[in-house]
């Protein structure tokens, strides 16, 4: 965050910038227009991001500053240029004459009434014709926004609305890391993450004024704010598959464990009872990994602390883990001493697979979740250290 504000600057209109000669002056004489009019204390801030078609000097002649940020990326011209900007607020949008920057009064006026972050919803205000490609508009952006507001409960109806205002003071409290186009979607997961006051007014969008084609590369570009979602969500990628895996494994072994069972016209016999024991070990791993991940993530910043976990930690740690661990392993082992005996009474010879296996395939699965508590609790206490 930028300490020095000279002149008391209210609001920065932030820009990022990659060889936008052809509609940047436009984008910039609209935002000063805007300051100009409304009589606002203001700047506008250009990030560039190293380019070559003379944007640099367009902006400074338009009265712009422009910041130099040698990292490529969009996320990194927003960051770098939102670092360096004056404003108690700052408004951010694309250089490329989608966005009205001439008319920003409810992001202003909502940033004023104490919001933290004010998104915009281009669907609520117009997306003009050939403004937005068809695979955004009615797959990519809503398929997005939706497994945004599933996973993290934002009540933002346009995930990824590029116009946007937030007080500049929480660029440090959300610790912004993504480079890419996916800095976007981490704005507004993060802030909806740490609480922040969030608020939503309707923009317009309209097409890109460039003749060149856009930056965006759509499958590109959705994969990594999919995949940042996921990331950014244990208990969606890891914990909540882990339950339903085990689940589902818990429910065909104990079904099976007796006997086989017809279901219609199809046996589920000991085959099916090795997939239900892969099933419960993969479902136990990917709990285990819910767990790290959120701890680690904690631990470093990702993620606010979490009281649910702080509660847990109470009953779970290395000595209740141990404790459990080998008591699983014991169970484990005392199902494969059984099914020992039960060799030692036909003279180690042949056998029944169909029952022996009933046997053997539950003990296995309990050793390997034995060991896994017991290693999965060394490797927690070891995340859970707490630092100076």
């Amino acid at each position: 965050m930028n300490s020095q504000n000279p002149g008391n600057i209210e609001l920065s209109i932030v820009m990022p910038c990659l060889n936008e000669a052809e509609t940047l002056k436009l984008c910039i004489d609209k935002a000063m227009k805007y300051i100009k009019e409304n009589n606002i204390k203001g700047e506008v801030v250009i990030g560039d991001n190293g380019s070559t078609d003379g944007s640099q000097e367009i902006a400074i002649s338009c009265g712009a500053r422009v910041i130099a940020i040698p990292r490529k990326g969009y996320g990194s011209a927003l960051m770098g240029a939102i670092e360096a900007s004056f404003g108690k607020y700052v408004i951010m949008g694309d250089s490329d004459d989608s966005y009205d920057f001439s008319n920003l009064n409810f992001f202003v006026e909502k940033l004023r009434e104490g919001y933290d972050l004010v998104m915009g919803n281009r669907f609520k205000g117009g997306v003009a014709k050939g403004a937005m490609p068809f695979l955004h508009r009615y797959l990519g952006n809503p398929v997005l926004s939706f497994i945004g507001r599933l996973f993290f409960r934002s009540k933002a109806g346009d995930f990824h609305c590029g116009l946007r205002g937030f007080r500049q003071d929480i660029v440090s409290v959300l610790n912004l890391q993504t480079t890419g186009m996916e800095f976007a979607s981490e704005m507004v997961v993060k802030a909806t993450i740490f609480k922040l006051k969030i608020a939503e007014v309707p923009t317009t969008l309209s097409p890109d004024g460039r003749t060149r084609p856009p930056h965006l590369r759509t499958w590109r570009d959705g994969w990594r704010h999919l995949r940042f979602l996921l990331v950014y969500s244990p208990k969606w990628l890891f914990l909540i598959p882990g339950i339903l895996m085990m689940l589902v494994g818990l429910i065909m072994m104990i079904s099976i464990i007796k006997g086989p069972v017809q279901l219609f016209n199809i046996y589920l016999d000991t085959n099916t009872l090795l997939y239900a024991a892969a099933l419960i070990i993969s479902g136990f791993q990917a709990i285990n990994f819910a767990i790290f991940t959120r701890t680690y993530a904690i631990q470093v910043g990702f993620l606010p602390d979490n009281i649910t976990l702080h509660k847990m930690y109470k009953y779970v740690n290395l000595e209740s883990g141990l404790v459990v661990g080998i008591l699983v392993t014991l169970i484990g082992f005392a199902g494969s001493a059984y099914s020992l005996y039960l060799w030692d009474q036909v003279d180690f010879g042949h056998l029944d697979y169909s029952s022996i296996l009933r046997v053997v395939i539950p003990s296995v699965v309990s050793i390997i979740i034995g060991l896994q508590i017991i290693l999965s609790s060394f490797f927690l206490s070891v995340l859970g250290v707490t630092k100076k």
